[in-house]
């Protein structure tokens, strides 16, 4: 199986290109590449800090969010309608490959 490429975009505003395997979770992959995502739950969607943006046209390819994902990102800072999703929400995706993602501001 083949990888994803990412691109993130840190708080500081810069650029990072990272592989994202198979059997990750963005979050995990943000994670293992010394991202400073804190994901304090551990991936199990009870805390926002794995927060990040994705691109409109990225957003609306993806699944709705959960009830539990989307309460947790309304009360997150520079929650974004159309925009914001929990990292740990989001598995690999083939059509993912290429995505740019930014890092929600730290709560």
């Amino acid at each position: 199986m083949s990888n994803n490429k990412l691109t993130v975009v840190d708080r500081e505003g810069s650029t990072h290109d990272l592989e994202w395997e198979p059997d990750q979770t963005l979050m995990e992959a943000l994670r293992d590449n010394d991202l400073p995502v804190l994901a304090s739950c551990g991936g199990t969607a009870s805390c926002a800090t794995c927060h990040v943006f994705l691109e409109k046209d990225v957003f609306d390819t993806l699944g709705e969010r959960s009830e539990d994902e989307l309460e947790l990102l309304a009360e997150a800072e520079g929650y974004r309608e159309c925009g914001s999703r929990l990292s740990c929400q989001l598995g690999f995706n083939r059509d993912l490959n290429g995505v740019t993602v930014t890092l929600a501001p730290e709560e």
